[in-house]
């Protein structure tokens, strides 16, 4: 697409070309191989020589239409499209990390990214040091002789936090550090982390980037000589996304920004009565004031995004029958969906980690996520209200 199309234009207008058919949306491409016209054309295949698909656990027209508009939205030269966000997490550090290899990454991380680290990544020798999101100055103290890799989500999961990503980028740079942002929370309609200075930003595009909670997937983009290793270790190992579901998350993408636009004014909103009422003991979101890092979230984000986190008084007990009393929303696990979610982190997504661990990084049991989806925002705010009233 032109460089002087916006971001609207290029997410409705990134499409392979048309076969034969003419066909004005993009087809399914539901075949596990491809052919050939003669055995030269089909060397030149196998030997990376033209652009021909080989297997679709390799590449396909779909998943290659789906990491084209994510490359032009993230500003990233290449990237490969997983089969679901965790796929993506795990065979991104696995390919770029080696036995011996350090790892830093922020505290506050989805819940299963943190089983990749404490888990999975010490068998092969692999380590990691978490440091606090907000103390900055703690960083340089992480830093080791094999430090490789610096990992942040921003805004966090599921406290909403932020860091500063273009100190960060400075830092990352100063160290000779890959830095690595989950940049999920806030899609790249809302934060391009690229621009900061990150080398590989990636996605669990389960979440807005599908919007209606249909199909798992994950994407990793940046750095074309990162993204070329990234393919080696995938396409040997499998976690390749299906053409199904890379067709219909290229679609989701057309309608991303007037989502995200919906989303983030409901989720205002929401923040916004939440803050005021009384049964409330704090509350996170990045584009209220009263968040620690508000400058920051209006310098790298265009808004502030779909997830609001906040601690409702009288803790597990009254956050138990807060949960309860929910009519209207979801209670999952999920997030990213146009239907609003709400979420009790430290006994679900993260309930894995240990007390002391969840305490870290502020998961406390009073915390309550929401996920506001794309309801009126009265509809919502009246069950969040009724349900508050009942926990009282």
């Amino acid at each position: 697409m032109s460089k002087n199309h916006q971001f609207e234009t290029d997410a409705i207008r990134t499409q392979i070309s048309s076969t034969h058919a003419q066909e004005h949306s993009t087809p399914l491409y539901l075949t596990s191989s491809f052919t050939y016209e003669d055995a030269e054309e089909m060397r030149a295949a196998f030997a990376g020589e033209n652009d021909k698909n080989i297997y679709s656990r390799f590449s396909n027209p779909n998943l290659q239409e789906l990491v084209d508009k994510v490359c032009l939205m993230e500003k990233a030269e290449a990237g490969y499209a997983f089969a679901s966000g965790m796929a993506a997490v795990f065979s991104t550090f696995a390919a770029l990390a080696s036995a011996g290899d350090h790892i830093i990454s922020c505290r506050s991380i989805f819940g299963s990214t943190h089983t990749v680290f404490n888990k999975i990544l010490p068998k092969w020798k692999i380590e990691t040091t978490y440091v606090d999101i907000d103390k900055t100055e703690d960083w340089d103290k992480a830093v080791q002789t094999n430090s490789k890799l610096l990992y942040v989500e921003t805004p966090t999961n599921p406290a909403v936090d932020l860091i500063d990503l273009a100190w960060l980028g400075a830092f990352a740079k100063k160290h000779q550090l890959i830095l690595i942002v989950d940049n999920c929370f806030a899609t790249p309609y809302l934060q391009q982390p690229i621009l900061f200075g990150a080398d590989l930003v990636i996605h669990s595009a389960t979440k807005f980037i599908d919007g209606q909670g249909r199909v798992l997937g994950g994407i990793t983009v940046g750095r074309k000589d990162l993204i070329d290793e990234i393919y080696a270790f995938s396409r040997s190992t499998g976690p390749a996304l299906s053409p199904f579901n890379a067709w219909v998350l290229s679609k989701s993408l057309e309608t991303l920004a007037v989502r995200m636009d919906r989303h983030c004014e409901n989720a205002m909103k929401l923040a916004q009565y939440l803050e005021a009422h009384e049964q409330v003991a704090w509350v996170k979101y990045p584009f209220l004031p009263s968040h620690p890092m508000f400058e920051v979230a209006k310098k790298q984000m265009k808004a502030g995004g779909a997830v609001v986190s906040f601690g409702i008084k009288g803790g597990l007990e009254n956050g138990v029958k807060f949960l309860n009393a929910i009519k209207m929303c979801s209670l999952t696990a999920n997030l990213g969906d146009s239907r609003t979610i709400v979420t009790h982190p430290s006994s679900t997504t993260h309930a894995k980690l240990s007390e002391e661990e969840r305490q870290k990084v502020g998961i406390t049991a009073e915390l309550i996520r929401i996920s506001v989806g794309l309801e009126h925002i009265d509809d919502i705010i009246n069950d969040i209200a009724q349900a508050l009233k009942t926990a009282l």
